[in-house]
């Protein structure tokens, strides 16, 4: 059973939600601070965390760079916070999606559960290949990647970009086609999705990030993985 952590001070939308969640077969906990978050993601090991930003103790990006530093779980964010930079920064600080409030159930229910299927890839034995690019290595078997023999931690939505592109290696792969893969049907016109996960992996996997060899850009085009 999937289990899902809601983080939200609203205890009347948390509840909405866990009522929600478990009508589709769920597991749910509730956490109303930044503070109680954590410290249930550490006790509940969670497959998929909901977070609101607007905590009453810690901001919700605080929150994300706290989970992110020892964590995986795929992290869906859902505010009231609607700019573009906004969600950039939730972006960079690891969130996997954003949803914006006032929202529609549905549309949330199906992201939480795109959420929790990139967790599963992430995690899913795939014994096809291993892919190798330079000192990065693609061991899609154990789902684990390395540079210079070293591990590189990944999230789930990074791995699972990465995957894409390794899988059509020294070809181009179209933006729409990436976000729909990756994020869904429903995402593929959300290009700053692909600008901070594209930069995140090259801080990750590439020895100058800033003139990458790894992950090429085709501008207005999308990406190509070179090995």
């Amino acid at each position: 059973m999937t289990r899902v952590l809601v983080v939200d001070d609203d205890a009347a939308l948390a509840r909405a939600l866990a009522i929600n969640l478990k009508a589709r077969g769920y597991d749910v906990a509730v956490a109303h601070t930044g503070r109680d978050a954590l410290e249930g993601l550490a006790k509940l090991h969670p497959d998929v965390v909901v977070l609101d930003l607007g905590l009453p103790d810690l901001d919700g990006l605080d929150v994300l760079h706290g989970v992110r530093g020892w964590n995986d779980v795929p992290v869906v964010v859902l505010s009231a916070r609607t700019t573009s930079d906004e969600k950039v920064d939730a972006l960079d600080a690891g969130a996997d999606d954003y949803v914006t409030k006032p929202f529609e159930m549905n549309e949330l229910l199906a992201r939480i559960r795109a959420a929790a299927r990139r967790g599963a890839a992430a995690g899913r034995a795939d014994t096809t290949a291993v892919i190798t690019a330079g000192d990065v290595v693609l061991d899609l078997a154990a789902g684990v990647v390395t540079r210079d023999g070293q591990q590189v931690r990944l999230t789930p939505t990074e791995y699972h970009l990465l995957e894409v592109l390794a899988r059509n290696a020294g070809r181009l792969v179209p933006q729409a086609q990436l976000l729909r893969e990756v994020w869904g049907p429903a995402y593929e016109k959300e290009t700053h999705y692909l600008r901070v996960y594209v930069a995140q992996l090259r801080r990750k996997l590439e020895r100058d990030p800033a003139n990458p060899r790894l992950i090429v850009t085709e501008p207005g085009l999308g990406y190509r993985f070179d090995t």
